[in-house]
């Protein structure tokens, strides 16, 4: 037994079947992020698959049993699914919650507006951003609009082949002395993100171009101007999630900060069978700005869950919150070999070295920040071991650079046992992320491994 703390390079060790299985489910995770760039998608995907592995959707007051698979849409933007385990509920439940909502740019209420004979859409952004990062690439559509009448049209445009896509304008460089000048923070300001849509010019006396497009979005969707006030519109990056490097090692995308951890947890918890604690998994909305609303983490819909299967296996909602463990399966910030300085190599994270566990997911004395305890973050070794999962301790960089918030903080507040775990990223919070596989394929072993803890 060696009395150093080793950790190797994840790849070494895989064996064939290993390297297979992770193979495959990297592919299936590239798919569903292609597919689901907002967290309206993501939830479609998920109840898809969750009907397909036999889960049922949960109606208040449903009786429950040992083996039963349910699931809560809460209002098409959130998801919670739960295995019922063989132990009291009262002996708590194995919880794994992640977020499905990335950081985008929305389109305004009133957004739609012609200057100059073009045609744009005004903007605001979610989540945190470099707004300098989103100007002169290829953005996708993505939403519903809510008529008055009660129906949702929905609206995808630019992720098929032969759809049009858009873009947000920029300077050129001969014409951008002054832009260059500025910060990086300062040289596109928010106001300044405006989607280009169209040039093309109708036959009526005013902004003809904006009437062109306002009928042809009413020819495609049925929707009028005044609908835009009851929308829900994002613009997204228009690419697929892809194998990078030449040894296809990693995943290049949008959205997997935090959709790399939500779909190892779906996946983990649509193969879970007999587990003995109950076995949950969250997929959160709202956490890039807060968990607020009714759709975040913060929501009493999650408790309204919960309550309502301890109620109906004889338990009561105080005792399985306190006897429950949670992943807060969130992204961590990986080693960049370009910016070395905004890390302290000994606690940060690398990509192919696992799972990353995150004691601290702020700085200290922060708000956003958790804190697990020793004998959480020794249980959390002792089942990745056991379970053969491979694991490395980080925080997100030095301690007087920043530090990010996750919906660990929410479940702590309900007397829940957390800690923060999940995959290290490159570039996070980019219109581009990157990931490695076998981060990935771990955090899958992760969310199984706390579903049979």
């Amino acid at each position: 037994m060696s009395l150093f703390y080793q950790q190797k390079h994840g790849l070494t060790e895989l064996s064939d079947a290993e390297r297979a299985e992770m193979t495959a489910l990297c592919k299936d995770y590239c798919d569903f992020i292609t597919k689901a760039k907002i967290e309206r998608e993501a939830v479609a995907e998920s109840v898809q698959l969750a009907q397909a592995a036999g889960f049922v959707p949960y109606v208040s007051g449903m009786s429950l049993k040992a083996g039963d698979r349910i699931y809560y849409n809460n209002r098409g933007k959130g998801l919670m699914l739960a295995v019922i385990g063989t132990d009291p509920i009262d002996s708590g439940a194995a919880i794994v919650a992640a977020h499905i909502d990335a950081p985008r740019i929305d389109l305004k209420q009133n957004p739609l507006y012609e200057s100059e004979e073009l045609c744009l859409f005004k903007t605001h952004y979610y989540g945190g951003i470099k707004k300098y990062q989103w100007p002169a690439i290829p953005l996708e559509l993505h939403g519903v609009v809510a008529l008055k009448d009660g129906s949702v049209v929905t609206v995808s445009v630019g992720n098929q082949a032969d759809d049009p896509i858009f873009t947000i304008t920029d300077l050129l460089p001969h014409l951008g002395k002054d832009q260059m000048t500025k910060t990086m923070a300062e040289g596109v300001q928010g106001e300044a993100l405006n989607v280009l849509i169209g040039s093309q010019p109708s036959d009526a006396e005013k902004d003809a171009v904006k009437a062109n497009i306002l009928s042809l979005l009413n020819e495609s969707y049925g929707i009028e101007e005044e609908d835009f006030i009851s929308a829900e519109l994002c613009v997204v990056p228009a690419f697929p999630a892809r194998d990078l490097g030449f040894d296809r090692s990693m995943i290049g995308g949008y959205g997997q900060d935090d959709r790399v951890c939500a779909y190892p947890a779906l996946r983990a918890i649509l193969e879970c069978t007999a587990p003995r604690r109950t076995a949950v998994c969250i997929l959160a909305d709202k956490e890039e700005i807060g968990s607020e609303g009714v759709t975040g983490m913060k929501s009493k819909a999650f408790d309204r869950f919960m309550e309502d299967i301890a109620v109906s296996l004889g338990g009561t909602l105080r005792a399985l919150f306190a006897n429950s463990f949670c992943l807060s399966a969130d992204v961590s910030a990986a080693f960049d070999p370009t910016y070395p300085e905004v890390t302290e190599k000994r606690n940060t994270a690398r990509l192919n070295y696992g799972v990353c566990l995150c004691k601290y997911t702020g700085s200290r004395g922060k708000s956003g920040a958790s804190d697990a305890s020793a004998e959480v973050v020794a249980f959390v070794r002792r089942i990745f071991d056991e379970a053969n999962v491979k694991w490395q301790m980080c925080e997100l960089g030095k301690v007087d650079q920043g530090g990010g918030g996750t919906v660990a903080m929410y479940m702590a507040e309900r007397n829940i046992d957390t800690i923060d775990a999940g995959v290290p990223v490159l570039s996070m919070h980019a219109p581009f992320e990157t990931v490695a596989k076998f981060d990935v394929y771990m955090t899958y072993r992760a969310a199984k491994a706390v579903y049979h803890s």
